[in-house]
């Protein structure tokens, strides 16, 4: 698959306030007559938008869980959740170059020695990085080794400029990884659009790198142009594409990017999207913030969101006949249950022998940082039932 990279520079001049800020009450407003169209239409990048171009959503942040001991948190029910300090994970961390880019990723394999389940690879969301696997990497590695990665344009992964980021890059990235350091067949687990980059990578020739799937609230496509079958979406088509126009006016992205990655404005989107408050504290708002200010940032963000959706999973998963587990939070206002996406993947068990699903409830978007013992009780017992690579 040739990738291709465009040699342009950036500049971000200052932006005029006047007709700045007359764009942004015109999406506002758009975008409020889209919520009253449809309620939360599936696409990550849709609600994502509509939060960058708004000012501080309202809402207050409660405090983060009691602290035990050891760097555990306990969760609602008093349970501990063990948690891989952010300093930790960076000092862990190691570099693989994947067709001239660097690659951030990282290996855990915990005390045990024996592992008695197949390796497992944590693919993150929109936005994230192996930290917003923070509370899963100590517990899967009792009985896995773990490996994670930052996709390419986030994390402390490269984020070229120019770069044309595709869904179908990120499965040939996953894939190449699996192949040159697992070197094992291994169990893809993803979040939002790490989801879909998985799916795509179980349904390639080279499946057989893969041992099963996890879809934590898969994405229906990379941004807001996925699934335009749906009556819906086809309605707020021309909102989209106005989007689209706006975030490709360099000084108008620049002017929302840097609203969006203001602390207090990234915590009310954080909070929007998970059911459990408590979950998000410092750490994961830095977690998503860091990277946000490394460069290519920018750049990275304007290409996913306007760029080709990438293959529709309805038309991939029939494909797959690797043991998948599917776990979604019911309280998702990204990738809703009664949205067309959740639909499709809630009605798979009946269809299909080797698709599971729990749903979780008073989860949001991202299950496994938002109650990850919920997440454990049912992914550890699957992944027992897998062989051992």
């Amino acid at each position: 698959m040739a990738l291709t990279v465009k040699a342009t520079a950036i500049h971000h001049p200052p932006p005029p306030p006047l007709p700045l800020i007359i764009a942004q009450r015109r999406a506002v407003d758009l975008l409020n007559l889209r919520r009253k169209i449809v309620r939360g239409s599936s696409l990550d990048a849709i609600n994502l938008s509509k939060s960058y171009f708004t000012s501080s959503a309202s809402g207050i942040c409660r405090s983060t869980s009691t602290t035990a001991a050891s760097g555990e948190i306990q969760d609602e029910e008093g349970l501990p959740i063990t948690t891989l300090e952010v300093n930790k994970i960076k000092d862990i961390c190691s570099k693989w170059d994947w067709r001239g880019y660097t690659i951030n990723y990282l290996k855990y394999e915990g005390d045990n020695g024996y592992k008695s389940n197949p390796p497992v690879l944590l693919v993150h969301g929109f936005g994230a990085s192996i930290g917003h696997w923070r509370r899963n990497i100590p517990t899967l590695g009792q009985t896995s080794t773990v490996y994670a990665i930052d996709l390419l344009g986030f994390g402390a992964s490269d984020k070229p400029v120019g770069f044309e980021y595709t869904m179908e890059a990120w499965a040939q990235l996953i894939l190449d990884f699996v192949e040159e350091i697992v070197q094992k067949p291994t169990v893809l687990i993803g979040n939002s659009v790490g989801s879909l980059a998985c799916v795509i990578a179980a349904a390639d020739a080279r499946q057989s790198l893969v041992e099963g799937l996890v879809l934590l609230n898969c994405a229906g496509g990379m941004n807001n142009k996925a699934i335009v079958d749906d009556w819906r979406i086809k309605l707020l088509y021309p909102l989209l594409l106005l989007i689209d126009f706006l975030l490709k006016q360099k000084v108008i992205a620049s002017f929302i990017f840097e609203r969006a990655r203001q602390r207090e404005n990234l915590r009310n989107i954080l909070l929007s999207v998970y059911g459990n408050k408590d979950s998000v504290d410092e750490d994961l708002v830095q977690i998503i913030r860091e990277p946000a200010l490394d460069e290519g940032a920018l750049d990275a963000f304007v290409s996913i969101v306007t760029g080709p959706p990438g293959p529709n999973p309805v038309q991939l998963m029939p494909t797959i006949k690797l043991p998948v587990l599917i776990l979604w939070g019911d309280e998702d206002p990204f990738t809703p249950l009664d949205g067309p996406v959740g639909k499709y993947f809630s009605s798979l068990p009946s269809q299909v022998p080797n698709v599971c699903l729990s749903v979780l409830q008073g989860v949001g978007h991202c299950p496994h940082d938002d109650r990850p013992n919920l997440v454990h009780q049912k992914l550890i017992p699957w992944l027992a039932t897998l062989p051992p690579s």
